[in-house]
């Protein structure tokens, strides 16, 4: 077991994210790349300043656009949306992978023997017409329905018979996201998008307990350092118990595809993947200081996937206060992390107005023991402005708060 000092596991979970250092990720390319490495990234449509997914990627890839994911998604087709943490965004080539999945779907379909018929009108409407959306499929009515598109739970909803025919031949791979409109999503079949060869594979997988490793490490992958505890990092993960998940870890321990590593001042081992060993080891061997950059993170980073493994890293506590009550909230609704080089530096709440364009910094909480250097602020300033950039707004309105000194107002081109 190799042991590191905590500011070693520090700079190989950032630099392993992207988020330490010269930019490793840029440009469309780039945010191909680091959705292949973190095996996917979540999906949520609530848009305050950004999407989820759309926020973890500006934070990593320099250039970025949200015209870029959407280009990956719905145009080049090397992404697609479909369930793995939640609702997520992964690579294409992953399609497979998932089989075991679309199968659980299809029999959870078999006990509504009404859900064949509209299936098949459904397909044959799409097969005529195009992309549709529930607004626009003509099947009528309501339908008790389990949805199956979290592959989990035993219950049943009362919803649109067009939005949950849609939503079950998506679940079962038939269908697939052609493209959105705002919230709205058009299906389309999925013969027409992905590859033959793809979408016709059989599961790679001979059995649930090998598909269940492969799934574990793709999520020590996309964190890059992870325990053997129960943690919102194996959601979705078709019912993992505490004694699977300590098996998978063995097993991979043993099949020297897991590294276990013991942090100065953490008592459990983390892990992390055999072939991140070469960036483990440049860190030990260099002791050497990286370029802090500034950025500001998603709510469901797969950084922060591990609130508590990050509380035990960085020392900082987050909580995404979206679904808490406005009274008992301790920050705002929809707050960002900020990362300046090593640490957790705050968290701030910004809203982007598009209607003129407008950035809206509502507040910054910092840290207790951060003091707000020169470079700290500067370092901020340059960030804020990337994300309105990033926002497509062209003005900045800031709090006009102690020890900054740029203009209320930032006006660029």
């Amino acid at each position: 077991m190799k042991s590191i000092c905590l500011r070693q596991a520090r700079q190989f979970i950032l630099l392993k994210q992207g988020l330490l250092g010269r930019y490793r990720f840029a440009g469309k390319q780039g945010a191909l790349e680091y959705i292949r490495q973190a095996g996917c990234i979540q999906f949520d449509p609530v848009d305050i300043c950004g999407k989820n997914a759309e926020l973890t990627l500006q934070s990593r890839v320099k250039g970025f656009t949200k015209s870029m994911l959407d280009t990956l998604l719905y145009k080049d087709r090397a992404l697609i949306d479909y369930p793995d943490k939640q609702l997520s965004i992964f690579p294409v080539e992953d399609w497979p992978y998932f089989a075991r999945y679309r199968e659980i779907a299809r029999k959870n379909a078999a006990t509504f023997p009404e859900l064949p018929e509209l299936e098949a009108q459904a397909k044959a409407y799409i097969c005529t017409h195009g992309p549709v959306c529930s607004e626009e499929l003509p099947i009528d009515g309501d339908l008790h329905w389990h949805s199956a598109i979290h592959w989990s739970g035993n219950w049943h909803e009362k919803s649109k018979a067009a939005r949950s025919v849609l939503e079950q031949l998506y679940s079962v791979g038939d269908l697939v996201i052609h493209h959105k409109n705002g919230t709205r999503k058009f299906y389309d079949l999925a013969q027409r998008h992905i590859p033959q060869p793809l979408l016709h594979a059989e599961d790679p997988f001979p059995n649930d307990f090998e598909h269940l490793k492969w799934r574990i490490l793709r999520r020590i992958g996309a964190v890059g350092l992870l325990w053997d505890h129960a943690s919102d990092a194996w959601l979705n993960l078709l019912g993992l118990t505490t004694q699977q998940r300590h098996a998978a870890f063995n097993c991979l321990v043993e099949q020297d595809a897991l590294i276990p590593i013991q942090v100065e001042g953490i008592r459990t081992p983390l892990y992390c993947r055999a072939e991140d060993e070469a960036l483990l080891e440049e860190i030990l061997e260099t002791e050497k200081s990286f370029f802090p950059r500034c950025a500001l993170l998603a709510p469901l980073d797969p950084f922060l996937w591990d609130r508590k493994l990050i509380r035990a890293l960085f020392g900082f506590e987050y909580s995404w206060e979206i679904y808490t009550p406005a009274e008992k909230r301790k920050f705002g609704a929809y707050v960002l992390p900020i990362i300046y080089g090593e640490r957790f530096v705050g968290r701030i709440e910004a809203i982007a107005q598009q209607k003129n364009r407008t950035l809206i910094i509502k507040n910054i909480w910092y840290e207790k023991e951060i003091q707000r250097t020169r470079a700290l602020l500067q370092a901020l300033e340059h960030a804020v402005i990337r994300f309105a950039r990033f926002n497509r707004c062209k003005k900045i309105e800031w709090p006009d708060l102690p020890e900054y000194t740029a203009d209320f107002w930032v006006t660029y081109v």
